[in-house]
């Protein structure tokens, strides 16, 4: 019987992405991944090369998942307010992603995998592009990292909404969430 080679990768791929998010880049352990992948250790040396290797690879997949399950469907101003709200949403679904980006902002320094991301990244940049009829890529690029960020922050940093709004405020987060969404892509329309 043959290997399944995608199979293991793909086990080995959900497994880093649950450690790395939970303890961050120095917390997690290789032979923690590979007990809850149920998979060698070297398989991830294998198809990795090595923790480094793990970690960008167990971003991009998380970054796609997110990014493939989230598109901007239409034109106008509500097209692009609906994919932030479907982003927003799917994050509060899916943490992963917040979680391994804020891992890597504060643990690595510098972007993982950046020219994959910044490939995926863009095509959502034109999505956005094309609902508002954007003629400048600034714009676009600037109001999907204003969406994300604000996404991810509400996401990452609930210990400080919970100080501030209380522990009951999730709704009226994602409201407020929505109104500043939408006051940035009504500025964002007119450039």
């Amino acid at each position: 019987m043959g290997w399944d080679t995608e199979a293991t990768r793909q086990k080995l791929l959900a497994a880093a992405i649950d450690e790395f998010a939970q303890r961050g880049f120095a917390g997690a352990r290789i032979q923690d991944i590979s007990k809850k992948s149920g998979c060698n250790r070297e398989r991830i040396y294998f198809y990795f090369g090595n923790k480094e290797g793990l970690f960008e690879a167990a971003l991009i997949q998380a970054l796609s998942t997110t990014l493939d399950s989230t598109s901007v469907i239409g034109s106008g101003v509500q097209s692009v307010i609906d994919f932030a709200v479907t982003y927003f949403d799917f994050s509060q679904a899916h943490p992963n992603l917040a979680r391994l980006t804020f891992w890597e902002g504060l643990e690595r320094g510098v972007a993982v995998g950046p020219t994959e991301r910044s490939l995926r990244a863009q095509a959502k940049v034109e999505e956005i592009r094309y609902a508002l009829g954007l003629n400048d890529v600034a714009v676009a690029q600037n109001l999907l990292l204003t969406i994300v960020t604000l996404s991810n922050s509400l996401l990452v940093t609930e210990n400080i909404a919970e100080v501030i709004l209380g522990a009951e405020q999730k709704e009226l987060r994602k409201a407020t969430f929505i109104q500043a969404v939408r006051a940035i892509v009504l500025e964002a329309s007119r450039a």
